[in-house]
């Protein structure tokens, strides 16, 4: 297979695997924080939103040291018989779901508090447990926070470039992504083959912010009010 072609199958099998993973984390965090008066929240909120203005590079290196060989994770791995995650597929996703979290997090917690809290009043009045109230009344009512999510924290993924640098490398089929091969193709000079790969980023995202921009455009469901007529 082309190398090109393979970073480009390899950086949206990671994107998606991120993406799957950070949508089943990130949906009872963010329905936590929308949900909660408790003073923890001053604390888990700045957390989640570190990545966004911490450098790649200064979360790459902190990962580097917790998933090698001496770190705490990259020991029990290794106890395990994995191995150290640094330099592999699965070291990159772990590094991917901590940086875009905030991407995942931040459009549930929008659209859950959006969600007029009458209305899980009235489920508890029809004795909808909690898990039916939530499952029946809050993720429908997300949906588009769901698919902002789901958008984001993909093509988040797709553009990264210092994190997986430090805790990947440029292992060809393992951890050469988009982001890396572009970057190598301009150490070498080849100047043409780069043009490929940025312009065709460049198309993504553009497609991406579209995609976004079009479904918060859209009409949000009627949050309607117990007792009041249709």
């Amino acid at each position: 297979m082309n190398s090109d072609l393979q970073a480009i199958v390899l950086t949206f099998k990671l994107a998606s695997v991120t993406m799957l993973i950070l949508l089943c984390i990130a949906t009872p965090i963010a329905w936590w924080l929308s949900q909660t008066k408790s003073p923890w929240r001053n604390i888990v909120s700045p957390l989640l939103t570190l990545p966004i203005i911490l450098p790649p590079t200064v979360l790459g290196f902190y990962l580097l040291i917790f998933l090698g060989p001496n770190g705490w994770l990259g020991q029990l791995t290794t106890s395990l018989g994995i191995g150290p995650l640094v330099f592999s597929f699965w070291g990159l996703v772990i590094g991917s779901i901590i940086y875009s979290l905030p991407f995942a997090v931040q459009p549930l917690v929008n659209a859950f508090k959006s969600i007029d809290p009458r209305l899980f009043e009235l489920g508890a009045t029809l004795n909808a447990n909690s898990w039916k109230r939530f499952t029946t009344i809050a993720m429908p009512l997300a949906k588009p926070g769901f698919y902002t999510a789901a958008i984001l924290s993909f093509a988040h993924t797709v553009g990264e470039f210092g994190v997986i640098l430090m805790i990947g490398g440029n292992i060809p089929g393992e951890t050469r992504v988009l982001s890396i091969a572009i970057y190598e193709h301009v150490e070498a000079l080849e100047y043409g083959r780069a043009h490929v790969l940025a312009a065709g980023l460049l198309v993504f995202s553009f497609v991406i912010l579209w995609a976004t921009q079009r479904l918060q455009s859209q009409p949000q469901p009627q949050n309607r009010k117990p007792g009041v007529a249709p």
